[in-house]
């Protein structure tokens, strides 16, 4: 692997400090300073939201627990991932064993497909489900999904009040705790502000705590705006971290109490072209030097982190051929691998996945490979290195002898960090994290962070909350709430909730003009959504995975149409197929995710290379790009001649009513000049006129991304002759 441009990164140490009075851990344990901070500040009557912006691994889930150890309160954590809720359940389930509190704190763990299947096999609907589940815990680890529909009253059924289960929850539960929240977009930010501005109007005031080492400035600046008192615990600023040069100093550091939370890193950067396969191609030609590190380092545990879920489908068996007849197992961990091989994954030598397994989960390894998209990505994912001195197999600790990160990354981003007359980085320089960090901030790309999204569409979340405070079962009970809670809203998001109604009343005709449905309202509910409403999510049943009860997946259309050999099957059959297997082997299969699928297909494999293809529409785009606005859209297809079955896809697809935003600009253009993020949903598309066009003239976006883009679409306005970007 080349070491042409390396870099050594410092060792990271942090400060404990002597335990609070009544503070009870267990012998030989200390805590670190942001820890006991973060504890001071929870049980502060004058702060309402906390952020812990403490470095990867140093124990931020502690903080966040801490109370809950001592018996004094209850607590919701709220995961981006299932991975991590299962990876945050064992690390919490372990603190539970380690500090014996009297109370013995009972802990839950609650994902959409548990909750499914639960309230199928106890024979409950799913509010009472989620109030069971919810009941006399202490703990409960959750996805923000849940608690954001929960909240919006889709568990409950006509003619519940619709505070049925967030009254009892949002009572029983003193503390909100957001883990690694710098991974969600603005209409997630705008879903759990409005949630926050919720539980506070029907509330006695609660605690909020987010974690994440890059907090975002437009939550805090609204949540101040709405009256939250804020305080920020920044080891950082506090000067609570050291970054030793040698042996000797770590040495030092260690006798005055100060703990390493990550290990020295020989970062070594590889230049890429930025073409699909560059990364695999490279993976591909330099195996031989990744059995060299198994071999030269015997006990060694690696991960490559990759973006495209269809190239580490593609690489884990290649790499199993490869290491396998050498004793060493290979695992994977992406959006498409079955729930056995997922929590398998982490044990195997080396673990190939994607974004599921760089959020936060806490891994045991001294090797790692990696893709990123943008600084924050990168930052992510070399997060993962270092934590840990070692890991026990078969009751013997192994240590590891060395730590080594390789970024695959591409080669404008070599240049700006090593070349010039002045280059930010030096090669064998040796940097600290913060000052690696804020280069890389510097130089890397940066993509938008969608501010306006707030102003124009986080309201829409506000209306529906408003609407539900006014329904007959509670208007007396909420009353002074709901004139608090639109109050703030309005206040937060710069709008008024009438103005709100009217758009979503004109949605609502103009969806009534377009389908004949005098029900229903897309753009609404798609502004309404926690993560959007996928009209493109298919179901497949996957023949490459080896354990049946994992077959049976879901997956967007665009990446099937690009990576996916498939075969187009029937509902009927895929759902008579998940029955008959849940029977058979006695495994319930959470079945409520397919309801709304456009389509059902078998996985046959992942091809080689990715194939061409692109959205059409029969009719004129140019009139509906003019509009500049989101719409709903039919009419809709696919084409790729390559596939003898999108025929049958596109009898589907033109039927469907795509919440979509039209701009007349080629998708590269769009996204380099936007500075979309790497997963934005964007895809080329041509009308009748523009069907021949080498390269489609025009982009769409769907769902939440058609929302995004409405906020700065208008920098592609013409002003006179002339584009301008504001």
């Amino acid at each position: 692997m080349s070491e042409d441009y390396k870099i050594t990164l410092k060792p990271v140490y942090s400060q404990t400090v002597p335990t609070p009075d009544g503070v009870q851990i267990p012998k030989n344990w200390s805590l670190s300073w942001h820890q006991v901070a973060t504890l001071e500040a929870l049980r502060n009557p004058n702060i309402d939201v906390v952020f812990n912006t403490a470095m990867t691994g140093d124990g931020k889930s502690l903080a966040a627990y801490l109370e809950v150890l001592q018996g004094e309160l209850s607590a919701i954590g709220l995961y981006p991932t299932n991975e991590l809720a299962r990876d945050q359940e064992t690390q919490t389930q372990g603190y539970v064993e380690k500090f014996q509190p009297k109370n013995q704190p009972r802990i839950v763990r609650l994902s959409g497909a548990d909750l499914e299947v639960y309230a199928e096999n106890e024979g409950l609907k799913k509010s009472s489900a989620i109030a069971t589940l919810t009941s006399q815990r202490e703990a409960l680890l959750t996805n923000p999904d849940i608690f954001h529909y929960l909240h919006r009253g889709a568990y409950i059924i006509p003619g519940d009040s619709p505070d049925k289960l967030w009254a009892k929850i949002d009572k029983d539960f003193d503390l909100f705790i957001f883990d690694e929240f710098h991974v969600f977009a603005a209409p997630q930010i705008a879903s759990v502000i409005n949630t926050m501005l919720l539980i506070r109007c029907t509330n006695r005031r609660k605690k909020f705590l987010f974690l994440s080492a890059t907090p975002d400035k437009n939550l805090i600046d609204r949540l101040k705006l709405a009256g939250f008192r804020c305080q920020e615990i920044n080891p950082i600023e506090q000067n609570k971290y050291q970054f030793p040069d040698t042996p000797a100093q770590e040495e030092e550091l260690r006798n005055q109490g100060w703990r390493q939370v990550a290990r020295a890193i020989s970062l070594n950067f590889i230049p890429l072209e930025p073409s699909f396969k560059a990364s695999e191609t490279w993976l591909k030609e330099n195996s031989n030097l990744i059995l060299a590190q198994f071999q030269q380092y015997p006990g060694s545990k690696g991960a490559i982190i990759l973006n495209s879920i269809a190239a580490v489908k593609r690489l884990t068996p290649f790499f199993q051929e490869i290491l396998q007849p050498n004793g060493l197992k290979v695992g994977e961990n992406t959006g498409l691998s079955g729930k056995a091989e997922k929590e398998g994954s982490l044990a195997a030598d080396l673990v190939l996945g994607t974004s599921t397994i760089d959020v936060g989960v806490d891994f045991k390894i001294n090797f790692l490979i990696f893709e990123s998209s943008d600084a924050g990505n990168f930052i992510q994912r070399l997060g993962r290195l270092g934590r840990h001195d070692g890991y026990e197999k078969d009751g013997e600790e192994i240590k590891f002898q060395n730590f080594t990160a390789f970024a695959l990354v591409p080669n404008f981003l070599v240049e700006r960090l090593f070349q010039g007359d002045t280059p930010p980085l030096e090669v064998d320089r040796i940097c600290d994290r913060p000052s690696f960090h804020n280069i890389l901030a510097e130089k890397y790309r940066q993509i938008n962070d969608f501010r306006g999204y707030y102003k124009s569409w986080g309201a829409v979340q506000s209306f529906y909350l408003f609407f539900k405070l006014g329904d007959r079962t509670i208007k007396e009970q909420y009353a002074q709430s709901r004139q608090e809670f639109q109050k703030l809203c309005e206040e937060v998001f710069s709008t008024s909730l009438k103005s709100v109604a009217g758009r979503v009343s004109g949605w609502a005709k103009d969806w009534q003009a377009l389908s004949g449905n005098k029900s229903g309202n897309p753009i609404a509910d798609d502004a309404a959504s926690f993560r959007g409403v996928s009209s493109l999510q298919c179901g497949l049943y996957d023949l490459t995975e080896e354990n049946e009860v994992d077959r049976f997946k879901t997956y967007d259309l665009p990446g099937i149409l690009g990576n996916l050999e498939i075969e187009v099957w029937t509902e009927a059959a895929f759902i008579r197929t998940l029955k008959e297997t849940a029977e058979r082997t006695g495994v319930a299969i959470a079945k409520g995710r397919f309801t709304h699928c456009m389509a059902f297909m078998k996985l046959r494999s992942y091809r080689e290379e990715r194939l061409n293809w692109k959205f059409t529409y029969a009719g004129d785009l140019q009139a509906i790009a003019d509009a500049w606005k989101v719409q709903v859209l039919k009419g809709v297809e696919v084409w790729q001649p390559e596939n003898y079955w999108i025929g049958e896809i596109n009898k589907r697809l033109k039927k469907e009513g795509l919440v979509c935003y039209v701009i007349r600009r080629p998708v590269a253009e769009v996204r380099m000049r936007l500075r979309l993020p790497m997963h934005f949903q964007i895809y080329p598309i041509s009308d009748r006129f523009s069907f021949h066009d080498a390269t489609a003239p025009y982009s769409i976006a769907f769902g939440h991304s058609a929302l995004l883009l409405d906020t700065l679409a208008y920098t592609f306005k013409s002003k006179g002759d002339e584009i301008w970007i504001g």
